[in-house]
């Protein structure tokens, strides 16, 4: 087996190990390795009748589900560079298409094309009605996605994902979890970003195990889904394990077989010991970001170290490749005890940034990813989580960039001018913060502009909180100074439910 393996040959070598073993449960129904990976190859064969080359950019603008892998197996087929785009967010599908230079969109039946610049838009069904067409040979180092994400100033960035990147992570993810051929595993989390695509789709198509695959992330239906497959292990974001725990206990909690629950950011000491007894299962915490799958993990052979994000992740066959390091303000590592930015070299690293060679070289200036997250260590080599060196807001299990809610907020008639921070969540990980300045001799209330923002925004953008100020905070440059914005609840601000859709 080649040291680091291709998408080609990575799916290749799960056909041959489990042809017929069922392996995808979604809504739709249950497919093996074998069949879907023939509906990709004749995928495959409808994009190179459509023109698509190597190195094209393809967008998929699809929910999860059988149809979702059907396009995005045949991308990396075909040596391809998909770009996945969440459906709740398809305002955003124009600027992807140019920014991009997208050769094709894959869209689901339904959908209305608009100011998609003359980029043809075909569906799975078109292009599954082709014939088969043979993989291409491509290179560990070749770009296979782009993971969209946004940076602190509201441009778009595209992560480079390399084909080395998903088969690493592929192998990576059930070493670290202990996972076998019996496992059952569970997501809800979007394809359009790298967890569910690395760690649940490709983890369970190299290892033998089964996924079930879920739109979305339904409480009132959780422990029935569990039951219902024999799920052994669920790929979570902290907030959905809050959920849970917010509801009543019952029955259905118990006499399951789920065994762990991948999740992150790492509760307290005390809420972790709770979690665990009340839902009988471990937590698994990890830490990870797009720009590299190959983190932290709390080793799940030895005591858990509560509250920390682990240690370096390896790799089953390569051994000991991956390496973390904490470097303070002035460029040198630090002790043990002391904070500053955490930093990875592996060589599961991405690139860099499409189209944004400064950006590239601050992520990876040296041959270390600048991950832009703070850290510290313990004697014993555990790292934990210290806050956030950039703005970006974690909501949801994604990332997003105060100005991208700005920017929505402030073309209101009645609004001046608008600041948005990230703010701590009940559930977990952040919540978003909106802070309105009204224009003067204007009025406009809460709700108004809570029904502006869910008309332009995805769920996951739109303000749990509103708070109408009177004046602005300012540095001496005169731009609003964020961190002097209170973080704790004020009499003034509106919340919304975050489960509400406001």
């Amino acid at each position: 087996m080649a040291e680091i393996l291709t998408l080609p040959e990575f799916l290749r070598e799960g056909v041959r190990k489990w042809p017929d073993k069922p392996w995808l449960h979604t809504p739709e129904g249950t497919t093996t390795r074998a069949a879907l990976y023939a509906d990709a190859l004749r995928c495959l064969g409808g994009l190179r009748g459509l023109g698509v080359e190597p190195g094209d950019h393809v967008v998929i603008v699809l929910p999860n589900g059988q149809d979702f892998l059907r396009a995005w197996f045949a991308s990396g087929l075909c040596g391809a560079v998909s770009i996945a785009v969440n459906p709740q967010a398809t305002s955003e599908l124009p600027a992807v298409v140019k920014d991009t230079g997208a050769k094709l969109v894959v869209v689901p039946a339904d959908f209305t094309a608009e100011n998609l610049g003359g980029v043809p838009v075909t569906t799975v069904a078109e292009l599954n009605a082709a014939e088969p067409a043979e993989p291409v040979v491509c290179a560990p180092e070749s770009p296979a996605t782009y993971i969209q994400s946004s940076g602190s100033t509201g441009r778009p960035k595209f992560i480079i994902e390399t084909h080395g990147m998903y088969t690493m992570a592929a192998e990576g993810y059930p070493y670290w979890l202990g996972l076998t051929e019996d496992d059952v595993c569970l997501t809800t989390l979007p394809l359009s970003h790298l967890n569910a695509q690395a760690y649940s789709t490709l983890g369970t198509w190299g290892n033998g195990a089964e996924l079930v695959l879920l739109p979305k992330f339904s409480a009132s239906t959780f422990w029935e889904t569990v039951h219902l497959y024999g799920v052994t292990v669920f790929n979570a974001i902290g907030a959905m394990i809050e959920i849970l725990m917010e509801r009543e206990p019952s029955s259905a909690e118990r006499g399951h077989k789920l065994r762990y629950a991948y999740s992150a950011p790492a509760p307290v000491e005390a809420r972790h010991k709770e979690i665990e007894k009340r839902f009988g299962l471990r937590l698994a915490i990890g830490y990870a970001l797009s720009e590299t799958p190959y983190g932290l993990i709390v080793p799940l052979d030895e005591p858990p170290a509560y509250g920390s994000m682990g240690r370096p992740r390896q790799h089953p066959r390569l051994g000991r490749v991956n390496e973390a390091r904490i470097i303070g303000p002035g460029g040198a590592e630090v002790p043990a005890g002391q904070t500053g930015e955490l930093q990875l070299r592996n060589p599961a690293l991405s690139p860099g940034y499409f189209g944004l060679p400064d950006e590239t070289r601050a992520l990876r200036s040296d041959g270390w990813l600048h991950t832009g997250d703070l850290a510290y260590a313990d004697a014993a080599g555990n790292l934990y989580f210290a806050g956030r060196l950039k703005e970006i807001i974690r909501r949801r299990g994604e990332n997003l960039s105060p100005a991208d809610v700005e920017v929505v907020l402030d073309a209101h008639p009645a609004v001046s001018s608008s600041a948005v921070i990230g703010v701590p969540s009940p559930l977990s990980e952040e919540d978003v913060k909106a802070f309105v300045l009204r224009k003067p001799d204007t009025e406009v209330d809460a709700g108004e502009l809570a029904e502006w923002a869910a008309q332009r925004l995805p769920p996951y953008k739109r303000p749990r909180y509103l708070e109408f100020v009177e004046s602005w905070p300012l540095t001496e440059t005169h731009k609003i100074a964020k961190r002097l914005l209170p973080t704790t609840r004020t009499a003034n601000e509106v919340d919304f439910d975050p489960r509400s859709g406001a």
